[in-house]
């Protein structure tokens, strides 16, 4: 993975970067995570400059769910449907989303790129659910940010420990993604109460 990621910023740059995260974001079965930590290390290792990283993972990370967002308001659920499966997008993981879109949509696409697989389908969901682009754009940014910071810098913090970060995904990634939703859920219900008419 390594050799890979360094041979692809080698030849594209900064550009390679944007690049990843667009295809990982839309669907592709890529690592996002360990890619941005590995991002991270090269900023520890001064291979890549802090700021110019940072930035070109936003804009990848933002670029990828914008066309994530397009394919799903212009072709709608049908194409998911169909070609779903082919990048590991099931139809149970599709209904999953719905459903949770409909109860914590503003805070799904908030953190939903902490949620290995869910990241993938809440713009689609988000469009296919006509939600509004400015809502989405202001949400799905914002998240964007908050996700290519925290594992850069934990890239650079770690140093030549990155690697680590992806022993602890793939062991702990499960717990991980239910307690996010168990703690969207106990957000949902408290604004749900505050919202509710006395």
């Amino acid at each position: 993975m390594a050799h890979h990621v360094q041979s692809l910023i080698e030849h594209y740059g900064y550009f390679g970067i944007i690049l990843i995260l667009v295809g990982g974001i839309v669907g592709l079965p890529l690592p996002d995570e360990i890619f941005l930590t590995y991002v991270g290390y090269s900023v520890y290792k001064e291979t890549l400059a802090h700021i110019p990283a940072l930035i070109s993972a936003m804009v990848g990370a933002a670029g990828g769910i914008t066309l994530s967002y397009y394919i799903g308001y212009r072709f709608g659920l049908p194409l998911l449907q169909k070609y779903g499966p082919k990048i590991h997008i099931t139809e149970q993981k599709i209904d999953f989303t719905r459903k949770l879109f409909a109860k914590i949509g503003p805070i799904l696409l908030l953190i939903g790129y902490f949620i290995p697989g869910v990241r993938h389908l809440t713009a689609y969901i988000a469009a296919i659910n006509n939600y509004p682009y400015k809502k989405f754009a202001f949400f799905a940014y914002t998240g964007a940010v908050i996700w290519t910071f925290t594992f850069i810098t934990l890239g650079k913090v770690l140093g030549e420990n990155w690697r680590y970060v992806g022993v602890y995904l793939s062991r702990y990634s499960i717990y991980l993604i239910v307690l996010f939703l168990i703690l969207m859920l106990i957000v949902y219900f408290i604004f749900k109460k505050r919202n509710s008419p006395k």
